[in-house]
């Protein structure tokens, strides 16, 4: 079988993950967002990044690419944050079904 064409949004998660034991500090993320950290830290009040719960106040390399598209939804499609982050965070789970889905059938290994 085919596997599907590598989009923009799946090759920036398939570089991210392989990144997510490296960790970032509040202004390190903020400044990889292109954002001030009293707006991450406002963000992160808000439930729409979290830090990673082993190492707080330290989020993962991954949240930077997360963070960038949540941004991007409520700026460019006037989506709210909260919503933002959901439809990211499901974004996320189906490439991650139609990656297992792709192993299931032996397209990828």
């Amino acid at each position: 079988m085919r596997t599907p064409p590598r989009t923009a949004l799946n090759a920036l998660t398939m570089r991210t993950t392989h990144r997510a034991e490296v960790y970032l500090s509040s202004h390190e993320l903020a400044a990889a967002a292109g954002i001030s950290p009293v707006r991450l830290a406002r963000l992160v009040r808000l439930g729409v990044v979290e830090p990673d719960a082993p190492h707080p106040g330290m989020f993962t390399a991954v949240t930077v690419g997360r963070l960038r598209r949540i941004l991007r939804l409520h700026r460019d499609l006037g989506v709210d944050l909260t919503g933002a982050a959901v439809i990211v965070e499901l974004l996320e789970r189906l490439e991650r079904l139609e990656t297992e889905l792709n192993r299931w059938r032996g397209g990828v290994r």
